[in-house]
């Protein structure tokens, strides 16, 4: 049951607490996330809209949040999005079409999950099934039960979609969500089990184009030689919100590898925090931020092995423009049990203004005297030796800077699933250049 860490005393109320409470209400009771019975969240359910009540929003004093500041969440509206209504058979879906090897789910349509096709190998758990899979023991064991987003988030989300993966399954799993250009919050929560040996591509796409918050959480746990490839392209504008928080427990010989691109969100805070529980597993990250004008891109990473022999391969990179700011904490730890670890991250920042801003942290926490690990960070401008050189075979200025900009996130695109290319997960960089 989560007990976050209250506020220091004051004799004001916790800050954002009207925000905060006017939330709790409008999801609590019958038609809300609290009090539906039978619910698999509901025995944490309630210690979190407690623990939320009384400490109230995050603040500076708050060290995981002491560059984010989640007060402009208070300007939206209070209450959940309601689920989008089916497209008439004869209206165009705005979505891209679902490739032919691909499984489309509509995380925001929870109604819709019963009736999918699931395809061999993937079962989706519900009743005393989801009870015996011991939802919130991942989040549990990563140490991030308590974190606010996720109080937040197990405070007021109604359903959890929860799936278990057995041997090698062909399609590709998209799990999507939008925000649209409604006004109010969308709660997601998914659990992922993937017994031993199990193989899946699972991309996650979250789009909003309106004042809202997307709150989502992740349960992922990797068995023995499990395999997962995973995807998340977010793509927002500057009146919404996302907080995704993305927890991951690998056993021996597991491999998690995690592709994100992240524009256009006013404010987007992604946690990915992993442990290897037994040791001898995998880990790949790659992630890329585009921020412009005053947006804000906080990552905060946990990586902990618990064993001998595993291995961490970790690329931060972030492009910020005009007066936006991005901030990267990446943190490893390596106890003395975690002897020959192998771990190296890199943060890479570029800078396309004055006025922007990339505080990136890097920390490792190495006990174990026999490993290898690495950690480094640069932040950077266009280096002009490069547009001179495309400038010397007769490229225009222009478009120089848009091939050494397509260069730099590329190196992140290029590990997405190949579902991801259907939603255009560079657009960002087409719609930069068409700005005066």
């Amino acid at each position: 049951m989560p007990t976050l860490s209250p506020l220091p005393p004051t004799a004001r109320a916790p800050r954002g607490h009207d925000w905060l409470t006017a939330l709790l209400k409008a999801t609590a009771g019958p038609g809300g996330a609290a009090g539906s019975g039978a619910d698999p969240l509901e025995a944490g359910r309630e210690g979190a809209r407690a623990a939320l009540a009384h400490a109230g929003l995050p603040g500076r004093n708050h060290e995981a949040w002491r560059f984010t500041d989640p007060l402009p969440l208070t300007a939206l509206a209070p209450h959940l999005l309601a689920s989008p209504a089916s497209a008439a058979p004869d209206q165009p879906s705005p979505l891209p079409a679902a490739t032919g090897s691909t499984l489309r789910i509509h995380l925001d349509a929870p109604d819709t999950h019963a009736r999918a096709a699931w395809p061999d190998g993937i079962e989706r758990l519900e009743g005393e099934a989801l009870r015996k899979a011991v939802l919130g023991s991942v989040l549990t064991d990563t140490g991030v039960e308590q974190e606010w987003a996720v109080a937040l988030n197990t405070a007021i989300v109604p359903r959890v979609l929860a799936l278990r993966v057995c041997g090698t399954v062909a399609p590709c799993l998209e799990l999507v969500s939008q925000a649209g250009a409604r006004g109010g919050v969308l709660p997601l929560r998914v659990l992922l089990l993937l017994e031993e040996g199990a193989s899946l591509t699972l991309l996650q796409v979250h789009l909003a184009e309106g004042p809202s918050l997307t709150s989502v959480v992740m349960d992922i746990a990797l068995g023995r030689d499990a395999r997962l490839q995973h995807g998340l392209v977010a793509r927002g504008v500057d009146e919404a919100a996302l907080l995704a928080v993305t927890a991951v427990r690998q056993a021996a010989g597991s491999r998690w590898s995690q592709t994100s691109l992240c524009s256009g969100w006013g404010l987007a805070r992604q946690e990915p925090v992993v442990l290897q529980s037994e040791g001898r597993a995998d880990t790949r990250l790659r992630g890329l931020h585009w921020l412009e004008g005053h947006q804000l891109a906080d990552t905060h990473s946990r990586m902990r092995f618990a064993g001998p022999e595993g291995s961490l391969d970790q690329l931060h990179k972030v492009v910020a423009a005009g007066e936006s700011r991005s901030v990267f904490n990446g943190c490893v730890q390596v106890p003395r049990d975690a002897q020959r670890t192998h771990a190296s991250q890199l943060s890479r920042g570029l800078l396309l203004s004055d006025r922007a801003r990339i505080d990136t942290k890097p920390e490792l926490e190495i006990v174990a005297d026999d490993v290898r690990c690495t950690h480094g960070a640069t932040i950077s401008r266009p280096r002009e030796e490069q547009l001179f050189y495309l400038r010397s075979r007769g490229i225009a200025a222009e478009q120089a800077s848009r091939l050494l900009l397509r260069g730099v996130c590329e190196e992140v695109s290029a590990e997405l699933p190949a579902a991801a290319g259907a939603w255009s997960p560079l657009s960002f960089l087409n719609a930069a250049s068409q700005r005066p």
